[in-house]
């Protein structure tokens, strides 16, 4: 109750329609059948009930009901049919006296249509027929079959006998669909036309107010064209729910046809929504090209301010591999962040192509524009990122050559810093050798590091061409400086290298020397006792002969000077290995056994080389003064017959035998022979052979006459 009450206050308050009232509708109060009188009036029919008629509600629904026919229609009265068969009269006498309130000018007939047995007279004493005047309109009691008198049958519902179909749910229902295009098509139009009207106006201000406010409607025009679309062809098809097959709610003439409505409001909804579409893709296209011009200004924005700013901050490039590292840890976050922005660029550079193949000339010089600037911005941002990049990997490559070449050096120095102990003049060379590759490593290291640092220097004096008017003298100068100097360091510890490799060099050269001197030292002792073996055991003969035995002698003087050469040449060796073990500050290993050795198998061969004269010269006087005696010489017969030549002879010849017998004695005490016993034999049997013909030649000399006899 508290519900419908506050629903007749909102009805009273506002613009009367069907679904603000639609509970009471529902309840068929009353309503307009779509028949007519003979007077071509409209026919309102009010259907009382057994139970309790609310008046204010059927006030409501009278009031509706009257505000849809024309002001032509209503010219024309209307019939009120009031069905009071089911209800009492006194409900009927307060309805139709409610009339006179409601409709008092535009009712020209009331038919109270009785029940079959009529009211009470007692009920019905009131006589509407004298009240015409005060009423206004004439009020008939009449039975439901008697209606005809007054009305065509075929204006006349079924209940009351006639032909005409009335469904009012059907009709409550196209009311609504009506009233709501009308309601939907009339504020979309006011909505279209200020969005139409403000799109057209040069007040950017109030074009910016509408735009904001009012570019969107309410509700979708192509959903309110198509409603209006069927509700027409509804219209155009059974005439506002009539159709000459019965269907419901017949048409009301001129008066109650809703079409020219309709077309006119789709009309002027056709013509506004198009303009609007026009409006709406001007729009659209414009702000598609500011949202394009904001995203381009975001870009460059970003590019120009935060993004050169974070390369502005990165000019150093690391004292160290990991330094350079971290840097470049760096630049690839910063290179991520750009990315994200260069895909940006890439989305609004294919929306500006796209755009600009549209051939809008009107936007044609601003897209070219913004692509030339966000172009230019992009590709010189994208140039720093990889000039830095470049930069960064040079660096990097500068300090791993630095790196590398500082290893080498290190173990450079450490292979100098260790005392050299080779076992031999062989691991000496091979020393000296790997030391020189070392250093050659050093030398290709440092030529390497030098082309990195020059290539390195060229591209940071080329920072200042993209440096936006930063004064970047400061930072390059600290790059500068520290790229020379890890070059000049590296020079100078290379330099310290050289200086103590050659050193070194010197000091393995004296000990290859050394070692040499040493071995030729000893090879010298080895020669010379070749000579001191061969003297004892080849130079064994005396001659034949005295000429013979002077050849032997001179040969063996030579022999002697060969010795004395090796010898000479041995001690030279060792002298030197004496100085170069002073040089060198080292105690020879073999040169404290060999000088001694060498003396000793000098002295030997001196003493045996001593005794061999001695020999040769007893065997050339032997060998002198036998051949004297033994030739025959008649010229000095003197010289010949002297006895004491004979005495000398065999006297020689026996000193002679003894020292063939006798061994050569060293000074630690060992003897040796000269040559083999069977040698020295031989030997000793020519002497005697000799002897024996001097001692013949005396015997022949001193008897004649054994000669004459012999003779």
């Amino acid at each position: 109750m508290v519900r419908e009450e506050n629903l007749l206050e909102e009805v009273y308050w506002s613009k009367m329609e069907a679904s603000v009232i639609l509970p009471i509708l529902k309840k068929k109060l009353a309503f307009l059948s779509g028949g007519k009188d003979r007077r071509s009036g409209l026919i309102l029919t009010i259907p009382l009930c057994l139970e309790q008629t609310n008046m204010d509600e059927l006030s409501v629904t009278l009031d509706y009901l009257l505000s849809i026919p024309s002001e032509k229609c209503k010219a024309r009265g209307f019939t009120v049919i009031v069905d009071g068969r089911k209800s009492q009269w006194n409900v009927v006498k307060t309805v139709v006296l409610m009339l006179q309130n409601v409709v008092p000018a535009e009712v020209s007939l009331v038919c109270v249509v009785k029940p079959d047995e009529f009211w009470d007279k007692k009920v019905t004493h009131f006589c509407f027929w004298k009240e015409k005047d005060r009423l206004g309109f004439e009020v008939i009691l009449v039975s439901a079959n008697k209606l005809t008198r007054y009305i065509e049958p075929c204006q006349l519902t079924e209940d009351f006998g006639g032909s005409l179909t009335y469904d009012h749910m059907d009709w409550l229902n196209k009311r609504l669909v009506f009233e709501k295009f009308t309601k939907e098509s009339t504020s979309l139009l006011d909505e279209l036309a200020l969005i139409n009207n403000g799109s057209d106006k040069g007040n950017q201000q109030e074009k910016e107010r509408s735009v904001d406010l009012n570019f969107l409607p309410s509700v979708d025009p192509e959903t309110v064209l198509q409603t209006g679309h069927e509700l027409l062809s509804e219209l155009q098809q059974r005439r506002f729910n009539g159709s000459d097959g019965g269907v419901s709610w017949s048409p009301m003439d001129d008066e109650l046809l809703a079409q020219p409505q309709v077309m006119k409001l789709l009309d002027s909804l056709r013509e506004q929504y198009t303009r609007y579409q026009e409006v709406c893709r001007q729009r659209s296209k414009r702000t598609q090209l500011e949202e394009i011009q904001q995203k381009v200004m975001q870009v460059v924005n970003w590019l120009e301010g935060p993004g050169s700013e974070q390369l502005r901050a990165q000019w150093g490039i690391g004292d160290s591999i990991r330094a350079s590292q971290a840097l470049q840890q760096k630049h690839e976050e910063i290179e991520s962040q750009h990315s994200e922005w260069f895909a940006v660029y890439v989305e609004l550079n294919q929306q500006i192509a796209a755009l600009l193949n549209a051939g809008d000339e009107e936007d044609l010089v601003e897209l070219k524009s913004l692509q030339q600037q966000l172009s230019d911005v992009c590709y010189r941002q994208a140039s720093q990122l990889e000039f830095r990049q470049n930069l960064l990997q040079a660096a990097l490559e500068f300090h791993g050559v630095a790196q590398d070449l500082s290893q080498q050096l290190d173990g450079l120095l450490g292979m100098l810093c260790v005392d050299v102990a080779p076992a031999d003049g062989a691991s000496i060379q091979q020393t000296l050798k790997l030391l020189e590759e070392k250093l050659k490593s050093v030398d290709v290291g440092l030529q390497g590091l030098r082309e990195k640092g020059q290539g390195l220097l060229d591209q940071i004096s080329n920072q200042a061409s993209w440096a936006y008017g930063k004064d970047v003298t400061i930072e390059n100068k600290e790059n500068v400086d520290h790229i020379q100097g890890v070059m000049e360091d590296m020079q100078l510890r290379k330099q310290r290298c050289e200086d103590m490799v050659d050193v070194r060099r010197l000091k393995m050269l004296q000990m290859v020397q050394l070692f040499k001197c040493e071995e030729d030292a000893a090879q010298a002792v080895e020669w010379l006792s070749e000579l001191l073996d061969a003297l004892l055991k080849t130079h064994t003969r005396l001659g034949d002969d005295a000429q013979e035995t002077k050849v032997l002698l001179e040969k063996h003087r030579k022999f002697v000077d060969v010795a004395q050469s090796t010898y000479d040449y041995g001690r030279q060796l060792l002298q030197a290995t004496v100085v170069l073990c002073q040089s060198l500050r080292c105690t020879s290993r073999s040169s404290g056994d060999t000088l001694p050795r060498l003396n000793r198998v000098w002295k030997q061969f001196t003493i045996a080389s001593e005794e061999r004269v001695h020999r040769l010269e007893m065997a050339i006087a032997f060998h002198s003064n036998a051949e004297k005696i033994l030739q025959d010489c008649p010229e000095e017969p003197e010289a010949i017959n002297d006895e004491e030549q004979f005495d000398e002879v065999e006297a020689v010849g026996k000193s002679l035998l003894d020292r063939l017998t006798v061994p050569v004695v060293y000074p630690d005490g060992t003897e040796q022979y000269f040559g083999s016993p069977s040698d020295m034999a031989s030997t000793a049997e020519h002497i005697r052979d000799r002897m024996k013909l001097v001692s013949l030649k005396r015997q022949q000399l001193r008897h004649p006459e054994m000669m004459t006899t012999e003779s």
